[in-house]
């Protein structure tokens, strides 16, 4: 479950810091202290115990190959399980962790009256294999189950758009039998569709994804009791129209603005015109009155309106912008998301065209945005894509893999899996404070924080106590300690508090 943090005053600060003007009372309101306690980012491991004949590859499909790495972490990445055995060296580091798998009602059964569950058992049985929890999407998709034809096709795989299902009744037994037979298989959060304020992802109304979100979620609860609703988790290019819109009805045209600017920064000129530099209140009121810009507050509402009668039981979010604008998504989620809901993010990534993936920066950029996601209170938090892949659909990649194509490690991987273990049963909280932002982990015998200063700030480890780069493999320095735009890995003694305390 979500804690509420400590401090709602310095999440505030932080969206005042990036907005560059005080909030009114009636938005910040409690203490001021320095450090906060995250929201907890433990989750137990896989501990179903059905056994089925090994896999091709693997040892056994009942349990994890390495028992004893599989302290949870609230961390994870989503791959293409058309490289399993590429990745398999590195999956195995992340026994503990999360991925997802996207599964569509006419995939698995082309023929009415004829599921074929055979890819997606394989899925789930080498998931658990190595000792990762598999959450699972439920889309419809278009085909004989549903009215119309598809208007788009997306990647290798043809993808389309999911349609309102023309028999609710067969509908409702497709998801009681998914669920029925992936929780005994170890998954227990399932979304409802993806993405649905694209039109490439969802062909129907609000109305109908409501009815559609209602319908799903009472058989995911009947067919597992552990289970747990998500919602469809809208695209990263959403939250900021949002964000903007939230601010410019508080009155405050110029945040909204910059906001936006802020949030778009690096998508400007990448889809031609439909999003585009914002200069005043004029221009804002446009883009949010524009077609997408209205289906993209509508859906936002509508996912708010599905937590806020429990429909849901976790807001998912996707997050592909600058690091920086992490803080403000946060504060506009708080805002529209009930007390006590966790929020998950099962797609973090770095959108960023006309630069190599594979440098120091895209690799800091990864720890400053899985860093920033976790310490807001992100109880998972879902790197995309493992691995670039030259053969889709943007062989430029905008989006930076962790992972080389054949499965050697980058160095965002590397740093990663540093992150991953330094995660591992821990409890993450906050770091900001100081001039220093980032995450901690804290765990019984000491924290390990990941922590930057964009402005530059000096700080001073007691003994026993080091900072070094991330994922240094020896060495570190101890006493006062200067800290720049390149994140460290500080190994402290106590807790995060302890530290802060003593600057």
């Amino acid at each position: 479950m979500r804690q509420e943090r400590g401090s709602r005053a310095r999440r505030c600060a932080a969206l005042v810091t990036a907005l560059g003007l005080a909030l009114g009372a009636a938005a910040c309101t409690g203490d001021s202290d320095q450090v906060t306690g995250g929201r907890s980012a433990t989750r137990q491991p896989p501990t179903d115990s059905s056994t089925s004949p090994p896999l091709p590859g693997t040892t056994s499909s009942a349990q994890p190959t390495d028992p004893a790495g599989t302290a949870p972490a609230a961390l994870g990445a989503k791959w293409d399980w058309g490289r399993w055995a590429e990745f398999q060296p590195f999956l195995r580091t992340m026994a503990g962790g999360r991925t997802y798998y996207e599964v569509v009602w006419c995939d698995v059964e082309e023929r009415q009256g004829y599921p074929d569950w055979t890819s997606l058992d394989r899925i789930a049985e080498r998931s658990r294999a190595v000792g990762v929890t598999l959450m699972l999407k439920l889309r419809v998709g278009m085909c004989w189950a549903t009215p119309g034809e598809p208007q788009y096709e997306r990647g290798s795989k043809s993808k389309t758009e999911s349609a309102m299902p023309r028999d609710m009744n067969a509908y409702r037994a497709w998801v009681r039998s998914a669920v029925t037979r992936y929780s005994a298989k170890g998954v227990h959060e399932y979304a409802i569709e993806n993405e649905i304020n694209s039109e490439s992802f969802w062909s129907g109304t609000p109305g109908d994804f409501a009815t559609l979100a209602e319908t799903a979620a009472a058989e995911i609860r009947a067919a597992d009791r552990n289970a747990k609703v998500v919602d469809a988790g809208l695209a990263s290019t959403t939250y900021g129209y949002g964000l903007a819109d939230w601010l410019l009805k508080q009155g405050r045209e110029a945040d909204a603005v910059a906001a936006y600017n802020r949030y778009y920064e690096r998508r400007f000129g990448t889809r031609g015109n439909k999003i585009v530099e914002i200069r005043d209140r004029a221009g804002l009121e446009s883009a949010l009155a524009s077609e997408q810009g209205a289906r993209n507050l509508t859906y936002l509402r509508l996912m708010t309106d599905l937590a806020n009668r429990k429909v849901v039981d976790v807001r998912q979010i996707h997050f592909y912008e600058k690091y920086t604008s992490v803080p403000e998504l946060f504060a506009y989620l708080d805002a529209h998301t009930p007390k006590g809901m966790p929020i998950e993010a099962w797609e973090v990534g770095s959108f960023y065209r006309g630069s190599d993936a594979d440098t120091p920066e895209r690799s800091q950029e990864m720890v400053k945005s899985m860093s920033l996601v976790l310490a807001e209170g992100a109880t998972v938090a879902v790197w995309l894509p493992l691995a670039f892949d030259p053969g889709g659909r943007n062989p430029d990649e905008p989006r930076s893999g962790l992972l080389e194509p054949d499965g050697r490690v980058r160095e965002a991987g590397r740093l990663f899996q540093t992150m991953f273990e330094a995660a591992r049963g821990a409890r993450a909280v906050e770091v900001a404070g100081h001039g220093l932002m980032g995450v901690a982990f804290e765990k019984s015998g000491g924290t390990t924080a990941f922590v930057w200063a964009d402005q530059g700030a000096t700080i001073t480890l007691g003994a026993g106590e080091t900072a070094s780069p991330v994922g240094a493999t020896s060495g570190g320095k101890g006493g006062q300690v200067t800290v720049g735009a390149a994140p460290l890995q500080l190994k402290l003694k106590g807790t995060l508090n302890d530290f802060m305390e003593a600057q």
